[in-house]
This record gives C-alpha cells, sequence and structure tokens, in this order.
C-alpha cells in the first residue's frame, strides 16, 4: 500500500514547512482533492482500513481542523523508519508545498470552490486493492466468541490448484475487521504432513489439536513454504513483481488461514478472503516471504522500561537478495533494528524503525540488497514493560515469548528474491543468541550474547 493515510486521532500527515503562503485562494476543489487523491485516498475510503472518507467535500469537511491540527504539530504520517538509514520505495510523505496547502485551506474556512475545477474522481475496484484472477475464501464462518482469549486459529482450504502458478500479487481480507486483528495465507504444499488431518474449514489451533495440527516442516518445526498474503493494522495488497518476481504455488497445494481473533463484547463471526492476481508471462525471479530472525527464548522482566532482546538467523543458500522488511512485536515494543554481518565480516544497518503496534507496515527496498551465504541478521529490539507504557497490560509480569498480545514476540518478516527454481528449505536457519536456552528473570538474549568480527558492530 503506497497511499498516505491520514489516520485521524492516531497517525495523520508528516510535513516540514507549516506556513500558509499561498496568494490565491485555496479550494477543495482545485487545491486539496489533488492532494488527496495522490497520498490518501487508497485506504482513505469506504470499506478501507481507514475510519473515514475523504473521497469528496461532504465527506472531507468535518475534518478539516484535525488534518491542520496534524499537520502544525508536525505529527508524523505512517512511517516510522528512522530516514537516515535505508531507502524504501514506499516511503509515505507529504512534501511542504503540499502542507502549505492544506494549512491555508483550512484558515481559509475550507471552501468547497468551483466544481468545475475538480479532477475526475479516482477509479477503484470495488472490494479490492488489486484485480483478482482468483478468490479463495475460508469454507465458512468461524463463530468468535463475545469474550475471552481466542487461540491463533488455522483453517485448511482444500483449493488442490490443478497446475503450477506464479502469483504476482496478493491481498488478503479480513471478513469482519473488528474481530480479525492480523491473519496470514500459508501455502500447503503437496506431501506437507502439516494439518494432513485437518477438515477442511474446521478451525485448530497448537495449543488444544497439536495431534491434528501435526508439525510444520523444516527445522524446528518452521514452515518452508510461502506466506502467500497477509493482513495487519497498515498493511493492505502486496506487490511481488520486484525484480520480475512472483511466488510460487506448486501444483496440488492447499492453503491454510491462520488467523489471530480478539473478542469485542458480542458474538459474531468472521470469513476472511485472499486475492490473488497471476503472472501473464513467466518470472525471472521468485519471490519468497518468510519469517526470519526471531528469538523465542526471549524474556522482559517485570517492570523494565527497556529490556533488549536479540534474535538472529543465518542465510543458508545462494542468490538470495532482499527486497522487503517488515517488523512484528506486540504491545511492549518501543523500537527494533535490523542488522547484517556479511561472511567478510562487515556490519550494515538496513531497518531502524519506531514500533507502533496499530500500524504494522513493511518496508520495500528501493534497491536489492544482495546477502551471500553465510550473512547473519541480528534483530535488536527494546520493550517497555514498566507502568509508564499505557499499552502495558500487566507490568508486574515476566514476559516471555508466545501469541496473545499479552506476551510478546520479536520478528522481521524477510521478502526475498531467489533463482526460479531454488529449494526453499532451511534457507534461513536460527543461529547465534536465538540458540541459546532461555534464562528467566533477566532480560535477553542481549547482544552480550552476539559472537562478532572485531569491530562489526
Amino acid at each position: 500500500m503506497n497511499s498516505l493515510c491520514l489516520l485521524l486521532g492516531s497517525v495523520l500527515v508528516g510535513a516540514v514547512g507549516m506556513a500558509a503562503t499561498n496568494s490565491s485562494p485555496v479550494t477543495f476543489n482545485k487545491d486539496v482533492l489533488p492532494i488527496l487523491q495522490k497520498n490518501c485516498q487508497g485506504c482513505q475510503r469506504s470499506g478501507e482500513i481507514s475510519p473515514m472518507s475523504l473521497l469528496t467535500y461532504t465527506d472531507a469537511r468535518p475534518w478539516a481542523k484535525a488534518m491542520k491540527a496534524a499537520v502544525v504539530s508536525r505529527k508524523i504520517a505512517p512511517w516510522f523508519a528512522d530516514p537516515s538509514i535505508g531507502h524504501f520505495s514506499n516511503q509515505m510523505t507529504l512534501s511542504e508545498s503540499d502542507s502549505n496547502t492544506l494549512v491555508s485551506w483550512v484558515d481559509n474556512g475550507a471552501p468547497e470552490g468551483d466544481a468545475r475545477e475538480k479532477p475526475a474522481p479516482l477509479s477503484f475496484t470495488t472490494g479490492w486493492n488489486i484485480r483478482p484472477d482468483l478468490v479463495v475464501q475460508m469454507p465458512k464462518p468461524f463463530i468468535v466468541p463475545a469474550k475471552g482469549a481466542i487461540n491463533y486459529k488455522f483453517i485448511l482450504v482444500k483449493t488442490n490448484f490443478p497446475e503450477d502458478m506464479w502469483v504476482t500479487a496478493a491481498e488478503m481480507r479480513a471478513g469482519n475487521s473488528k474481530v480479525l486483528h492480523h491473519g496470514e495465507v500459508w501455502v500447503r504444499p503437496p506431501g506437507s504432513h502439516w494439518m494432513e488431518n485437518a477438515i477442511p474449514g474446521e478451525a485448530y489451533d497448537n495449543e488444544t489439536n497439536l495431534d491434528i495440527m501435526g508439525k510444520k516442516t523444516g527445522e524446528d518445526g518452521e514452515l518452508d513454504s510461502e506466506i502467500l498474503g497477509k493482513v495487519n493494522p497498515g498493511l493492505g495488497a502486496q506487490s511481488f513483481t520486484v525484480e520480475g518476481g512472483a511466488k510460487f504455488v506448486p501444483k496440488g497445494s492447499d492453503l491454510v488461514f491462520e488467523a489471530h481473533y480478539t473478542a469485542y463484547g458480542t458474538e459474531t463471526q468472521d470469513v476472511s478472503t485472499v486475492a490473488l492476481t497471476l503472472a501473464k508471462a513467466p518470472p525471472t525471479r521468485r519471490y519468497y516471504y518468510t519469517t526470519g530472525s526471531m528469538a523465542q527464548n526471549l524474556v522482559i522482566p517485570a517492570g523494565n522500561s527497556n529490556a533488549e532482546v536479540v534474535g538472529e538467523v543465518t542465510v543458508n543458500k545462494d542468490n538470495v537478495r532482499l527486497v522487503y522488511l517488515q517488523p512484528h512485536l506486540h504491545v511492549r515494543g518501543k523500537d527494533l533494528e535490523l542488522r547484517a554481518i556479511y561472511p567478510g565480516g562487515e556490519a550494515q544497518t538496513l531497518l531502524r524503525v519506531k514500533w507502533d503496534f496499530n500500524w504494522q507496515q513493511g518496508y520495500e527496498l528501493k534497491e536489492p540488497i544482495p546477502l551471500p551465504k553465510g550473512t547473519r541478521l541480528i534483530d535488536i529490539v527494546h520493550f517497555d514493560n514498566s507502568p509508564n507504557n499505557p499499552f502495558n497490560p500487566d507490568p508486574s509480569r515476566e514476559v516471555l515469548w508466545g501469541p496473545q498480545t499479552w506476551d510478546e514476540m520479536t520478528n522481521v518478516f524477510l521478502g526475498v528474491t531467489i533463482d526460479l527454481h531454488e529449494d526453499t528449505e532451511n534457507m534461513f536457519v536460527k543461529s547465534g543468541p536465538s540458540l541459546l536456552k532461555r534464562v528467566t528473570g533477566v532480560a535477553g538474549p542481549t547482544m552480550a550474547a552476539v559472537s562478532c568480527p572485531s569491530g562489526a558492530l
């Protein structure tokens, strides 16, 4: 998703110059609407992830003062990456000129202007941000209870695709966004024993149905196949065409919907869906998306306001090129940094971000970064488990790895391109601090557990 997305009350527009210097009267139709079309309407419309529409003057006028307040207060756009680290093609910014235009419009009473001066409305595909060739949905509704914790649910869909497919874009949509906080759609390749005894359409979880779920293939039970599409706050449709790429779905594959539901006081239901666009010509590279440097042995002591945790994976294949990064933490997360240590000992910081649980965006690299075999990827994360964290559910509790929001995770999902017929099994393997035994009562693993060439970090 490349639109700026004015999220009023949370994150809105970023700006650098605030003075309203326009010499002629600024109107919505002539001056403001083109800005909203360019930066905002991709998700500021009915049925999208933002809470209001900015398609028309009638839609936008009630939000005028809030829009100005966000500009004047220099609230950051929903973009949390350190601008001194890395270059990203999907970076969302608002120019000084556009910022001044919005301020001037509000200061002059937010006039609508001459209808003859407004640009033609943008055309959007109803229900999707891509033009799907194939749509797959859960076979039946999942009933979400009114209250209580809900384990991550896994729902098998027997697609049994009749031929190999190359997927150029995917968009997962919640059937009920009030209860689906985030989710993924996994490819279950032919021959996999994961969920082989599952009844299609039934919801299972690892905590109570492990005998049916079975183990995912690969090292430490991690799944070797593809995350085909996903949804979370701040993330919409995803494209896989960088470097001429596409995701591979082998003939005979099924899909598994993974869903993190949150009760909100009323029993309801969800039927989530994924849409796919298919390559019209053979790709030149395979786009592969998977979990990265997790620290499943993490410990965050009670009351600690700046607990450090690091995780590490090592690249285990040749000709891997990094194109996409998406951090994932829970409500105690503060910030995350991802570093690469190359086989020769050189180190590079790839990403440094502040964390916002309510806006979990991904970062598309402007230029792919080669990751030679043996490259180590290390994430350094800080957590606030103190009473000063307004989102902390229980600062008196020591926090370990777990799926619920009151537990914690550290991860950077990785999007890479690889040779078309590369085997993806164990492409990234846990290493270094991620292999250590958990030590309760002490924050970690920390950077002290990372082995580096002298001066690398």
